[in-house]
């Protein structure tokens, strides 16, 4: 053998060796129940520039995670495989379309196709991927579904006849719990890191038990009544009653001239908004309840626009008492303008056209 064979051979050795040991690692660390991207910075830490890619780490990471036992690249012989023909694609297809939750370790030990070719058929020939079931409040059934439909056509009818009236009698409530702390969502802890840097820990934390019942009415131009429910206490018909004559005070002093153009009030079903002596008082008062479908948090301003932005303020924020958390709340109230009420109210509009569009279905997030 010339000097330069022996001097090629060995060359091709040696790559060979190094792709063994990074496999070894790889595996190594897959058994430790470490994924992929920690796998790369661990590895980068130690081999630098020389380290596989992350597309390569990924790779040997669901080989692993198939079954495969070795680090070593299989016997190749003869013509390539074409276990990606018609046949296979079809086969695979219909396993998936008979059990949408089938695994890939599953589909390669019914297909005996390797777990790389079961996932190269899987995106790019049926163009697929595994999702989690999309979180929805309520699923609706087909009478719940006409219901909202012909609320929200309802009430979009009222609106367009003169929107900026409508508006501007409109008040609508909710109630929500607030609590002494609230942990930061998994979205709003994101930080930025180097590539090689390890990715931030968290401890997982629940929602405090202390915490308050908030009841708020608000309109195009603001809050008009907020109370505050210690934990404990019920709403009942009567205690909401109380609630709707503190609320006729309110509108007298901050809003005036509303009272004599008549309150469209829109709240839920809950059932102290809807007994006999609620509605009796709500007429008294000369307000005029508008229709509104249960399990309907979707078409509730307080639900999809109020209480998302007040509750992202809070989080993380721990309060030692009721009164320290009612006062930030209260500053937070204070601190928006009439544009932000005005803005979050009006997009009732934008979800009754929304709700009909779609036969009554759920809105997602928009």
């Amino acid at each position: 053998m010339s000097t330069d064979a022996s001097a090629d051979a060995d060359v091709r050795e040696s790559v060979e060796m190094e792709k063994v040991e990074y496999r070894s690692v790889i595996k190594f660390l897959f058994l430790q129940g470490k994924q992929p991207k920690v796998i790369r910075e661990e590895m980068f830490a130690v081999y630098g520039e020389k380290c596989p890619s992350y597309d390569v780490i990924k790779k040997w990471w669901q080989q692993f995670k198939c079954g495969r036992e070795s680090v070593y690249d299989e016997e190749r012989s003869g013509r390539p495989s074409t276990s990606r023909n018609e046949t296979t694609v079809k086969k695979i297809e219909h396993l998936i379309m008979t059990n949408r939750r089938i695994s890939i370790q599953e589909i390669v030990a019914e297909t005996g196709v390797s777990c790389g070719s079961v996932e190269a058929i899987i995106h790019n020939d049926l163009k697929m991927s595994k999702v989690s079931a999309r979180w929805i409040p309520r699923l609706h059934t087909d009478s719940q579904k006409e219901r909202r439909m012909s609320c929200s056509q309802a009430l979009l009818t009222f609106c367009d006849n003169d929107p900026d009236k409508f508006f501007a009698r409109l008040v609508t409530m909710d109630e929500s719990w607030i609590h002494h702390y609230d942990p930061e969502s998994k979205e709003e802890s994101k930080q930025w890191k180097h590539t090689t840097s390890p990715p931030p820990k968290k401890a997982k934390v629940q929602a405090s038990a202390k915490k308050i019942m908030l009841s708020v009415f608000w309109d195009e131009r603001g809050v008009l009544l907020t109370d505050y429910l210690r934990r404990g206490t019920t709403i009942n018909a009567q205690y909401y009653v109380n609630l709707l004559q503190k609320l006729r005070g309110a509108i007298k002093t901050k809003r005036r001239g509303m009272l004599t153009k008549g309150v469209l009030l829109l709240q839920d079903n809950a059932s102290s908004h809807t007994a006999v002596a609620t509605t009796t008082f709500a007429a008294q008062c000369g307000y005029h309840i508008l229709d509104h479908p249960a399990y309907s948090p979707d078409l509730a301003p307080s639900d999809y626009f109020l209480f998302p932005a007040l509750k992202k303020f809070l989080h993380g924020k721990h309060f030692p008492s009721d009164e320290a958390l009612i006062s930030e709340t209260e500053s937070w109230f204070s601190s928006k303008n009439a544009d932000f009420y005005k803005n979050g109210l009006r997009k009732c509009r934008e979800r009754w056209a929304k709700c009909v569009a779609l036969q009554g279905d759920y809105i997602e997030k928009q």
